[in-house]
């Protein structure tokens, strides 16, 4: 079976990678020298740099740039196709990690690409497809699907704590501690480096954990308490508030 590592110095602008994975399981932090288009054609997936936190739900993928340090963790039973892509194929490309909308045509690239042997030829019909592939990548929306992660490494710290527990309702106080910082230089560094105050960004983490957990079937109410809400009606509220739409119309729009 091919891995990741054998695509790296394949000479072609853009080869694909299929794989399952398990519910659960967490790829730890690694980098590829290609970029790389992650679609998950079912489960839900969660991406960590040191930019950002990042939940895929359906019809989404995420784009990383090579060279980025990546954390990738399966909510559910995972069928992954990933794209590795050459840093020069496409000048226009994003240059930073981001949640892109997965239109109909850009799914249908992606399944036939999988189809093809690693050196496709690229002066005929496959080598046409992924030219067109690569043009189709370039008008996709970003989704806001993401949290900034501070560069402070005690920000980091905190806010990686609140990743894994974002039902934890540890005060000011006691995140200043975590943070071993002063609450006045917690409040203040926090927004400079996110443009967030701790409490949104904290309501931002459960919101995403809550999308996560909504697109592998989980229940409103137990989603709604696990993550930190007391109750379906208040995170109901709030999750309308950000996304436009409440969790069951807000999933139906991705069908």
């Amino acid at each position: 079976m091919r891995r990741s590592a054998d695509y790296e110095q394949v000479p072609r602008p853009v080869v694909a990678l299929a794989d399952e994975y398990p519910a659960g399981f967490v790829d730890p932090p690694h980098s590829h020298r290609r970029a790389q288009l992650l679609y998950a054609t079912t489960g839900v997936m969660s991406v960590v740099t040191r930019e950002g936190s990042f939940v895929i739900p359906p019809q989404r993928a995420v784009w990383i740039p090579g060279g980025v340090e990546h954390e990738v963790s399966c909510r559910g039973a995972v069928s992954l196709r990933t794209l590795y892509v050459e840093p020069d194929a496409g000048e226009r490309l994003p240059r930073q990690t981001c949640v892109v909308e997965v239109t109909p045509l850009l799914r249908a690239l992606i399944l036939e690409v999988m189809r093809f042997a690693p050196e496709y030829a690229v002066e005929g019909r496959e080598g046409l497809i992924v030219r067109l592939l690569l043009d189709e990548m370039l008008t996709l929306p970003v989704a806001g699907l993401h949290v900034p992660m501070p560069q402070d490494p005690r920000l980091a710290r905190l806010c990686r704590a609140i990743i894994d527990d974002p039902a934890a309702d540890a005060d000011l106080d006691q995140m200043a501690e975590i943070a071993r910082m002063s609450r006045r230089t917690l409040t203040r560094q926090f927004r400079l480096e996110t443009g967030m105050s701790v409490a949104a960004w904290r309501q931002h983490v459960r919101l995403m954990e809550a999308l996560s957990r909504l697109a592998c079937g989980q229940p409103v109410t137990t989603v709604a308490l696990d993550v930190g809400y007391d109750s379906p009606s208040s995170f109901t509220a709030v999750f309308h508030k950000v996304f436009g739409a409440a969790p069951s119309q807000y999933f139906a729009r991705l069908q």
